[in-house]
């Protein structure tokens, strides 16, 4: 046998990747970004799954230093891409958060039985990865689809190894509305 090669018979091209924390001397000029977010967003690129990132990670990548909160993202809604992201989050045992561990830690929960439906439905799902925290944005209504989502979005490097999309403003404050009042934005038009 080989060195370093796989000991046992099983294969390894089903094993989900586990979340590994950069080394905290990013360097220019990611030194300005949560090693923990910046972990999460690397993990889900190693799964393959096609996101674009909304909420508090994306306002610090477009330049709101004082943006904090967890990394959320909008999956692709095609089949095999939730199929990817329901294994990566199995694999680690994701649990929803409650208040008790709103602040990123590991909790004594079941960990979620997901499905890719639910990952679609209009509900946010807020989960606990590890000691990582992590929001899957649901379908809301007036939401703009992923297509469009990702048409306004930019790609962006979260470490040199990584680059992500990362929605246009307005579809970030889209989202953090939802998620603040539970309802879409409504524009109304008032003529004097």
């Amino acid at each position: 046998m080989l060195p370093g090669a796989n000991p046992s018979r099983m294969l390894l091209r089903n094993r989900a990747p586990q979340i590994v924390d950069p080394p905290r001397t990013a360097g220019a000029p990611y030194e300005h970004l949560p090693s923990a977010s910046v972990a999460v967003v690397s993990w889900l690129v190693e799964a393959h799954v096609d996101f674009v990132l909304v909420g508090a990670f994306a306002r610090r990548l477009r330049g709101e230093e004082a943006a904090a909160g967890s990394v959320a993202i909008v999956p692709a809604p095609y089949g095999r891409n939730l199929d990817r992201l329901v294994h990566a989050l199995a694999a680690l045992h994701a649990r929803e958060r409650t208040s008790a561990l709103a602040g990123g830690g590991q909790g004594t929960g079941q960990p979620l039985k997901l499905k890719a439906e639910l990952l679609v439905s209009p509900r946010r799902l807020e989960l606990a990865v590890g000691s990582h925290t992590l929001d899957v944005e649901g379908r809301p209504d007036g939401a703009p689809s992923y297509q469009a989502l990702l048409y306004e979005s930019v790609r962006m490097q979260v470490s040199a190894a990584t680059g992500v999309e990362v929605a246009a403003p307005e579809d970030i404050e889209f989202y953090e509305h939802v998620h603040r009042t539970g309802v879409a934005p409504q524009i109304s038009v008032a003529r004097l």
